[in-house]
């Protein structure tokens, strides 16, 4: 089986999921179910981590943790001192010791900060945390966090909640070509062909929040995103055929037409 191992963990589904955005928590769980993933991302913002019963439903009372691996994120952090201090709640209330670590302290575009990525990642990793960070598609900046002991990197297609698709192909291209982790290619993408895209281009995996949350039937979008990804890796697991400025018949010509 072509299985994706991070750190100490198997996965069988290439596709990850985000939680937010749906218009309820109980379709945000069957749209899980729907896309088989194996791996949830959950903002820690949206969690409530007190043991006292919160007013509001808690989203962590709808996703299994036995059935998936939550992914904590530390969203809406500005810098790694506030990433940080987000982890450790995390950790301290029980939650995996994996984190998805986005620091992003422009509102607007939500472009995530390198140098306090970086910052925080290290601070993290000798903590013992598995870090999954969220990146612009900066190949040297990849090969930093790789160093620093980062379990995957995490480039954004485009940017977040944008649904624009792969806009950084070349520069994916190069951190895949070096990387030793895997890749996920987080954000931006918006179709199912993007995530063939990605796929095809030798991504490791990819993580989908916007697109499958905001569709007219979330469900059907997350089955659709389940298909494209498969789709993806069996055609670069196969190997893609090259291109060709010219064409080239796919029946041999022969001589009876001339004759």
């Amino acid at each position: 089986m072509d299985q994706l191992n991070i750190a100490d963990r198997k996965f069988n589904s290439r596709l990850f999921v985000g939680t937010g955005k749906f218009r309820s928590n109980e379709i945000m769980r069957d749209a899980l179910k729907a896309s088989e993933t194996e791996l949830v991302t959950v903002s820690l913002k949206r969690a409530n981590l007190n043991e006292e019963p919160d007013q509001f439903v808690n989203i962590l009372d709808f996703i299994d943790p036995d059935q998936y691996l939550i992914l904590p994120n530390t969203s809406g952090a500005n810098t790694a001192e506030e990433a940080i201090r987000l982890a450790r709640i995390a950790r301290s209330a029980g939650l995996p010791d994996w984190i998805k670590l986005e620091i992003h302290p422009d509102h607007q575009y939500l472009l995530p900060d390198p140098i306090e990525t970086l910052k925080a990642t290290e601070a993290l990793v000798a903590e013992k945390f598995t870090v999954l960070p969220y990146i612009n598609a900066d190949p040297v900046l990849a090969k930093r966090l790789q160093d620093a002991g980062a379990s995957t990197v995490m480039p954004l297609g485009s940017p977040i909640g944008s649904n624009r698709g792969l806009e950084n192909k070349e520069q994916i291209k190069i951190i895949i070509e070096q990387a030793t982790v895997p890749v996920v290619i987080d954000a931006g993408i918006g179709k199912p062909s993007h995530a063939t895209a990605a796929m095809e281009m030798g991504a490791d995996a990819v993580l989908i929040n916007t697109a499958i949350a905001i569709s007219n039937d979330p469900l059907q979008f997350a089955e659709a995103f389940k298909d494209a990804v498969r789709t993806g890796r069996s055609a670069y697991n196969i190997g893609l055929n090259s291109e060709t400025k010219e064409a080239n018949p796919t029946s041999s010509l022969t001589g009876f037409l001339n004759e």
